[in-house]
């Protein structure tokens, strides 16, 4: 007989109690919202992946779209609990075929992320797919990135939104949804 494996209830509001406060990460003054103990605790993981299938499985979604490089954990369980297919933003270098690029600004420098250029059809509906939103500058590059391909982006979404750096502000004309707000 096999093992039973017991599954503990995680509910939404507990989410909140796997996500650790790493200070002074990646600099100082910083606070990194570490979310490896989430993702090595199957059940609050299940549950992140449940909450986001359940907020988007009446949308008909037919590609996720997800964000280097965390964004591709989230988006790659998510595509698969919805039945979509998946496709990776990727920094400039990293995808092996054609690709199309935007360059965007950082607070320091800039950065240029890359997609496939056949890799979403004109008028797919497409969700966006990241861990955290922060300032919102790479999140808005990649809906710029997907404009370009003439996909309807049915809206983006995020473990965590960092609301007091508001980049939901960046995101105006798309519809947003995030499980934990700090």
């Amino acid at each position: 007989m096999a093992n039973k494996i017991e599954a503990k209830k995680v509910k939404k509001s507990d989410l909140k109690s796997y996500v650790r406060d790493i200070p002074d990460f990646p600099k100082k003054g910083i606070i990194f919202k570490d979310i490896t103990p989430l993702l090595r605790d199957k059940d609050a993981f299940k549950k992140t992946i449940n909450i986001l299938a359940g907020k988007f499985k009446k949308e008909n979604i037919e590609q996720i779209v997800a964000v280097e490089s965390r964004g591709f954990i989230f988006g790659a369980a998510l595509a698969y609990k919805l039945g979509t297919g998946f496709v990776p933003i990727r920094k400039k270098g990293k995808l092996p075929y054609k690709t199309q690029s935007i360059t965007y600004q950082l607070e320091y420098g800039s950065d240029t992320l890359e997609v496939h250029e056949d890799a979403l059809q004109p008028g797919a509906r497409v969700l966006v797919v990241d861990d955290v939103l922060a300032t919102g500058g790479t999140v808005r590059a990649v809906c710029d990135l997907l404009k370009q391909q003439k996909v309807n982006i049915v809206g983006v979404t995020f473990l965590i939104e960092l609301r007091f750096l508001k980049g939901n502000s960046r995101l105006k004309d798309v519809p947003l949804y995030s499980i934990l707000k700090y």
